[in-house]
């Protein structure tokens, strides 16, 4: 469906607005929270991600790769803080140090993304990332999003307990829109998202009245929140590591769309998406934003909502980018109830599942193929599962990636890629 009738396009616009919202606001808030920063600063950082996220959709849609893609702080990346967030007391780091550290380490990453596409050293990742490689990164990032929003939805509380009424509410949203994604008839079914957000956001404000909020009127801009940059070696090579390990999000989701809409990419696309990746990179770098990168996961919404048109996803880029600019939106949209994001994201993303499982058709596999992706993904899982107090013992510098399941898995994959010639096993 690539033409729309003027009122599917206003509907599809808004089902966006929110898709690329429930995507946003929580990051902000999170790495806020874990840096320790001041509520002025997570407020500068929630507004500047509102508005470089909305501008970053429209560059990446009108002069980038081109699809219809969420180009949105990478997931990758905002695991990796938390756990470096997490860790940095136990080894005596003060977040100053590391803030500084990883502001330097991730501009850094920006650069050598911009130099990836403005040098087209492209092909090069590409015999790195084989199709292979790119089925365990789709089944993984599957898997950890998916871990997330049911987290998420569930409301789990400080002590690990569940918030029992919210746990309902929450499993009940997910019938709901599970039910009208499957059930619906034509254009209803097309907008189960945005009919679950809306009606999950006014339920929850009745069922579960709270006093949250945002203050439109503080805005204070600082560069560099998270710290002054510095140089901590071990931090910034991490950091670069990630980076280079952050093209997967680019070139697997550029490969899902070739698929999705049946126009392959040209070379000058995946160029000009690594550049705008790197660029707006950069700047979330000075800011205190996650890194950028298109979202992959933006597939299983394209296939649940069935619209491809790419003049919503225009649309509602510029109305996001405007949040930033208008304090009092902003706050307003900030008290939409994360319970209900997650819950509605987990039916959202059950369809990325569905493209890693047609990712892996046309393979042959037998008792030793099979660990051509069985061993890179089942050991990513388990790393998801395993508590942090677990890598306790392992070094502070590279505890992060062998803690994060993701990086651990494609790392894994690359190896076995480049070691052991799988075809004549098949």
């Amino acid at each position: 469906m690539n033409k729309l009738s003027s009122s599917t396009t206003i509907l599809a616009s808004v089902q966006w607005f929110f898709f690329i919202f429930a995507n946003t606001v929580v990051v902000p808030i999170s790495i806020g929270d874990a840096f320790q920063l001041s509520s002025d600063q997570i407020i500068m950082t929630i507004r500047c991600s509102f508005f470089f996220t909305g501008v970053a959709c429209i560059v990446q849609g009108l002069i980038g790769h081109r699809y219809p893609l969420l180009e949105g702080h990478s997931g990758m990346w905002w695991g990796l803080i938390l756990s470096l967030c997490a860790s940095a007391p136990s080894v005596g780091m003060t977040y100053t140090e590391l803030g500084g550290s990883l502001a330097l380490g991730i501009f850094l990453a920006g650069l050598i993304t911009i130099l990836i596409g403005t040098l087209n050293l492209v092909p090069l990742l590409q015999k790195i990332f084989t199709p292979m490689v790119m089925n365990v990164y789709l089944f993984l990032l599957a898997i950890q999003l998916i871990l997330i929003f049911f987290k998420g939805m569930l409301d789990l509380k400080p002590n690990g307990t569940l918030d029992i009424p919210v746990s309902l509410f929450s499993i009940g949203l997910v019938i709901l829109v599970s039910s009208i994604s499957i059930k619906g008839k034509g254009i209803i079914s097309n907008f189960a998202i945005l009919i679950g957000m809306i009606v999950g956001w006014v339920f929850y404000v009745w069922l579960f009245p709270s006093s949250y909020s945002i203050n439109s009127s503080a805005f204070h801009f600082s560069f560099f929140p998270w710290g002054k940059p510095q140089l901590q070696i071990g931090i910034v090579i991490t950091a670069c590591l990630a980076g280079i390990m952050n093209a997967t999000n680019t070139i697997a989701s550029l490969k899902a769309s070739e698929k999705l809409h049946g126009v392959k990419a040209q070379s000058k696309q995946y160029r000009s998406s690594f550049t705008i990746t790197g660029f707006f990179t950069c700047l979330g770098a000075v800011v205190g934003l996650v890194p950028y990168a298109p979202f992959t996961s933006t597939i299983g919404f394209l296939e649940s909502t069935k619209l491809l048109s790419k003049r919503p996803f225009i649309i509602s880029g510029g109305f996001f980018a405007l949040l930033g600019l208008i304090p009092p939106l902003s706050s307003f949209f900030a008290t939409l109830p994360v319970t209900v994001g997650n819950a509605v994201l987990f039916v959202a993303y059950l369809q990325l599942f569905g493209t890693a499982l047609r990712s892996i058709q046309g393979y042959t596999f037998n008792s030793k193929a099979i660990y051509r992706i069985a061993l890179p993904s089942l050991i990513g899982i388990s790393l998801m599962n395993l508590s942090p107090q677990v890598f306790k013992s392992i070094p502070f510098y590279i505890r992060p990636l062998i803690s994060n399941g993701l990086l651990m898995g494609i790392l894994i994959s690359i190896l076995l890629e480049r070691l052991i010639k799988w075809p004549k096993y098949e």
